[in-house]
């Protein structure tokens, strides 16, 4: 085409030839440049198929579309857009914009696992040209819109994103803005330069910071009062300008062209099925894509692209809210730009008198009582050349928009008094000099008008001081005063059936869940016992939601505990996204909650602790003895393939919560408990002599191991587990770190094999040791952590404690005491408060008591080499007491078949007269065990 001599945009061509010969010293590079951009133009100019070009959230664009509309009334809409997304667009009327259309899939089939979940969204403000035409296409008779870009499944296809990656130096999200959570963002337009030095040089001549206020000021602006082929043809010369000097990156080149075979490919199908005319079709896309060269462009091109079938993977849609800050925020928009853009859209339609189209029952617009007339019949027209519009656009100077100094100085007024609200010193002087500023401003950038942009560098140079006085800096009260972070919200009606359910059920507290903000919810279920099931919903919405969506106040959901009273803090109109995309993944909340506890329950990376948690979820807000049944018995599985002891600690925390809950609410205990107390038992009987010595495992870690044990002993025995097993894993146990050698003292002197008397000697001599006493502290920390397996040593720590500070010169102590303080803090806190209340019984608790105090280990008297180490010689009182009445015995000895006849009770056995008469065998041989 750049070859004809003859066209529409002959004259332009000649003079961009010319002006490229003057200014590049001859034809070149730059001449084939600016007459590819003229054939561009005149290329989708005389496509029979109308092209309406748009950039996305534009106003110009918003109103071009608002009277082409009601100017062509065409009969079908091709808009860009995904066209899996097309049965969702009706439910916009049961909305409150801005909202973005979602489409959601939580369980993939044929994409990397660490997608999951795939998002996509397509943000939609009133201030959009797409908005234009789902409005007018929904609420005409007559008229199909049909959406023709790629799917949501050929979004994740061609461009293999990752979702999850978040850049770790960034700034955390606020809320507004993480409106729309992970998801990839689909716009129509995006009308951006693609090279950075170019958007560099527009920004630095055109004396701007950003591209937002270079796009409003030289496009947006001289734009907002043209005619439709003057729009027309200078957004094209933009996309076909941006395209072309574009950096050649192959994936994004490919991208977009396969994006335009698809859409062409799409229409020219629909025009076949239909047998539509293409003149009384619109094309609605991006500028970027109007100004397309591949071979499928237009209603004649070749039919050689072949669109690929979608994954197995199941997408569901809805509608999510949105706001101005996310909409900037996902597509790299400067902060307000939306917001100054909803202003000006507003502004166009009071000024040029546009009635724009919106849904029929929008929320914010009149329902509208007068019937619906169908679209009259269009006269034939003969087919007109278009005109150049083009020349006479670029040889124009740009007209200056006068002084609106109304309009300036109430900006200025109400800058002031939402400074002064939020803290600031300002006073009626600041609003003259914004207003002033406002003005050299303008001037100095070669205008005579200030933008907003232009008072909100003046608000801030004026009014703005070294500190921020409240939660907003002055650039956001502008932004707040131009319009605000409007944001969206989906109606009842348009909620998925999880949303509506959890609304229902929810209904009888009496509270507007869909009103944004925080709502208190006071819940008496002793007088209102209907109220328990809402408890119910909220407990599972805070285990579901956000942090801040459903938060108690006051009342707490236990194993086993009935609530009476409760307080809750409702947030569900803040957080409607996260609540609409459960409804994504389940009809009601129980049947999600039991999706993902089953999830995290078979997750290959899945512990036993996380297992217990997901089973102490089923239990707490299913009641679900099946599902705790089934996730207990996966439990079993995960604890018996684990080989290290990471999650000793919260295992043992869980399973006593378990077995307490079970022995108190069932007549016995689950197959599966019992098991899991069989096979833990073997387990960390099988890991304890590793443990010991293992430098990757901590002390708390061990001493839960033995927690476990000791405490599941009686229970595992009786499920027939050998204490001979715990024996001999102790026995070959050798730690050589202080804190394990004490812990493991400790657990012998459980086990019975070191006695009180032996342990508290070696003490005693750790403390006459000089090359040991700084290690002394380590070893009073496995002491304390000992009291998770033997609670019963709690006395001996308080000894051992007060000896060292009784027995050690200031010299040593004070040197050790922060050692011994921080790692008594470190490494047990949580068993600090029962050492504490053990040295509260035995202290005394008046000072006066404190002078004449003995402790109580001092006045403990051993037993003499001569004394007896066992009972006292003579009958125990029990054998008497037997003798006395035998009925009892008799009655088991003919059970058990054994005959024999009652001594008499005052003949003492041989060899108890044998150890009272000489007992140095007996201590000798005690002495020697005990020290084994």
């Amino acid at each position: 085409m750049s070859g004809r001599p003859e066209g529409t945009f002959s004259a332009l061509r000649t003079q961009l030839q010319e002006a490229a010969t003057a200014f590049a010293d001859g034809p070149g590079a730059l001449e084939g440049i600016l007459r590819g951009i003229v054939d561009d133009v005149e290329r989708a100019v005389r496509e029979p198929l109308e092209i309406f070009p748009v950039c996305h959230h534009s106003p110009a664009s918003a109103l071009a579309m608002a009277r082409r509309l009601r100017e062509k009334q065409p009969k079908v809409i091709y808009l860009e857009l995904c066209e899996d997304m097309a049965p969702l667009l009706t439910e916009l009327r049961n909305c409150r914009l801005p909202v973005a259309v979602q489409a959601f899939a939580s369980e993939i089939d044929g994409f990397p696992a660490d997608w999951a979940p795939l998002s996509v969204v397509a943000p939609v403000t009133e201030a959009s040209a797409e908005y234009q035409a789902i409005a007018y296409a929904l609420d005409t008779p007559g008229v199909e819109l049909v959406l023709v870009d790629r799917s949501s499944d050929h979004v994740f296809q061609w461009e293999t994103p990752t979702p999850h990656e978040t850049d770790p130096d960034a700034p955390p999200a606020d809320e507004e803005t993480a409106l729309h959570g992970d998801a990839v963002g689909v716009e129509i337009g995006d009308l951006r330069p693609r090279f950075a030095e170019l958007e560099e040089h527009l920004l630095r001549h055109g004396r701007v910071r950003h591209w937002s206020e270079w796009w409003h000021q030289y496009v947006e602006l001289p734009l907002g009062d043209s005619d439709h082929d003057t729009y027309r043809q200078v957004m094209l010369l933009i996309g076909s300008l941006f395209r072309r000097l574009a950096p050649g990156d192959p994936r994004r080149v490919r991208i977009d062209e396969d994006r335009e075979r698809y859409m062409w490919t799409r229409m020219r199908a629909h025009l076949a099925t239909t047998g539509t005319d293409p003149a009384d079709c619109l094309y609605v896309c991006g500028a970027f894509h109007a100004a397309s060269r591949v071979e499928e462009f237009g209603v004649h091109g070749s039919d050689t692209f072949t669109i690929t079938p979608p994954t197995a993977t199941r997408w569901r849609h809805g509608l999510i809210p949105s706001s101005h800050a996310a909409i900037e925020a996902q597509f790299g928009l400067a902060a307000g730009s939306v917001s100054i853009a909803a202003t000006e859209w507003a502004k166009n339609l009071r000024r040029t008198g546009v009635r724009p189209y919106r849904l029929e029952g929008q929320a914010g617009t009149e329902k509208s009582t007068r019937p619906r007339k169908a679209l009259p019949i269009p006269a034939a027209v003969p087919e007109a050349r278009p005109a150049d519009r083009l020349t006479g656009f670029l040889q124009r100077p740009p007209a200056l928009d006068p002084l609106d100094e109304a309009e300036l100085l109430g900006w200025s007024v109400d800058i002031v008094r939402a400074a002064r609200r939020n803290g600031y010193l300002a006073s009626t002087a600041d609003a003259i000099a914004v207003f002033e500023t406002s003005i050299l401003l303008a001037g100095m950038r070669d205008r005579v008008r200030p933008t907003p942009y232009d008072f909100q560098d003046a608000a801030v140079t004026c009014i703005e001081k070294d500190t921020v006085p409240g939660r907003r800096d002055v650039r956001r009260l502008v932004e707040i005063m131009m319009g605000g972070d409007r944001v969206g919200q989906v109606g009842y009606d348009a909620l998925p059936p999880l949303a509506r359910d959890v609304h229902d059920r929810l209904a009888p507290l009496g509270l507007r869940l869909q009103q944004r903000g925080v709502q208190r919810a006071l819940l008496d279920i002793a007088s209102r016992p209907e109220l328990e099931r809402c408890s119910d919903v909220l407990w599972m919405l805070r285990r579901l939601l956000p942090q801040g969506a459903a938060r108690p106040i006051m009342g707490d959901r236990r194993l086993g505990e009935r609530p009476i009273q409760e307080s809750w803090d409702l947030a569900l109109g803040t957080h409607q996204r996260p609540l609409i995309e459960l409804g994504y993944e389940g009809v009601t909340i129980e049947q999600v909650l039991e999706q993902r506890l089953r999830r995290t329950a078979y997750a290959p990376q899945a512990t036993a602790a996380q297992v217990l948690e997901t089973v102490e979820d089923a239990i707490r807000y299913l009641r679900s003895r099946r599902l705790a049944d089934e996730l207990g018995t996966r439990a079993l599985e995960v604890l018996a393939s684990e080989r290290t002891v990471d999650g000793a600690p919260e295992v043992l925390r869980r399973i006593r919560g378990l077995l307490a809950y079970y022995r108190t609410s069932e007549p016995v205990l689950p197959s599966w408990i019992e098991s899991f107390v069989k096979t833990g038992y073997a387990h960390y009987c099988t890991l304890l002599p590793t443990a010991f010595t293992d430098e990757d495992a901590t002390v708390r870690q061990v001493a839960a191991m033995l927690g476990f044990l000791f405490s599941m002993e009686g229970l595992a025995l009786s499920l027939g587990c050998d204490r001979t097993q715990l024996e001999l894993a102790l026995a070959q146990s050798h730690p050589q770190e202080p804190a394990r050698t004490a812990l493991l003292w400790a657990a012998r002197t459980h086990l019975g094999t070191l006695s009180r008397t032996t342990l508290r000697a070696r003490c005693d001599d750790l403390l006459a040791n000089p090359l040991v006493v700084p290690a002394y502290p380590r070893y009073l920390s496995g002491f304390l952590h000992a009291l998770e397996p033997v609670p019963g040593l709690a006395d001996f720590v308080v000894e051992a404690v007060s000896n060292a500070f009784a027995r050690l010169p200031d010299p040593v102590l004070l040197p050790w005491l922060p050692t011994l303080i921080t790692t008594l803090r470190s490494g047990g806190a949580e068993l600090a408060p029962l050492l504490i209340r053990e040295a509260g019984r035995v202290v005394p608790a008046r000072l006066p008591e404190l002078d004449a105090w003995v402790p109580p280990w001092l006045q403990a008297q051993e037993p003499s080499d001569t004394e007896p180490a066992g009972p006292a010689a003579g009958p125990a009182r029990g054998v008497a007491l037997l003798a006395a009445h035998p009925a009892t015995c008799d009655a088991l000895a003919d059970l058990l078949g054994c005959d024999g006849a009652w001594a008499s009770p005052d003949a003492a056995p041989p060899g108890a007269v044998l150890l009272t008469r000489h007992p140095r065998t007996a201590t000798a041989l005690e002495a020697l065990l005990a020290g084994a």
